[in-house]
């Protein structure tokens, strides 16, 4: 049986989400330069189920900040699928471990942008949507490594510490 949120519980979801629209916002001048790769990764990792209520939250108010296009289809997939390969990943004791996770999602993004392109236009629209991509997709890769390596260690500090308090 599942239990029920609590009042803290629903307290942090709040707090993350908003976490994420500021990231979103404040880095937005750069181009597939962002913190919520990093973010939902500490989320999964350090607050377990809640991720689930975060990610669905951040997806709708991406939705009314620029309006349910394509991309918000993609949105709806990307992000639970990065909270999946975190969940099967957090027994990893390794930073490399979610760096390389952090960097090969923005690697991957394209790719799996491209997705809704193949229903709507075939192999080749999809094909030719992800290409065109690419060295977004390598600044998204190499952007999302760094800050990881950079950020995941005193960002997993604070994330345990409000984790232990009651």
């Amino acid at each position: 049986m599942k239990r029920k949120l609590t009042t803290r519980d629903i307290a942090e979801i709040g707090v993350m989400i908003a976490a994420l629209e500021a990231v979103k916002h404040a880095l937005a001048f750069l181009p597939n330069v962002e913190l919520v790769t990093l973010l939902i990764i500490l989320y999964t990792l350090y607050f377990g189920d809640k991720i689930i209520y975060v990610i669905a939250a951040f997806i709708l108010l991406e939705g009314c900040w620029y309006g349910f296009g394509l991309w918000w289809v993609m949105y709806a997939y990307i992000w639970p699928l990065l909270a999946l390969l975190t969940y099967l990943l957090r027994k990893q004791e390794s930073v490399w471990v979610f760096c390389v996770l952090s960097g090969g999602f923005g690697l991957c993004f394209g790719a799996l942008c491209s997705i809704p392109y193949f229903f709507i236009g075939g192999a080749k629209t999809a094909f030719a949507w992800w290409v065109a991509g690419i060295p977004y997709d390598l600044i998204h890769c190499v952007s999302n490594f760094l800050l990881c390596r950079v950020l995941f260690l005193p960002l997993k500090n604070v994330a345990k510490n409000v984790c232990k308090r009651d």
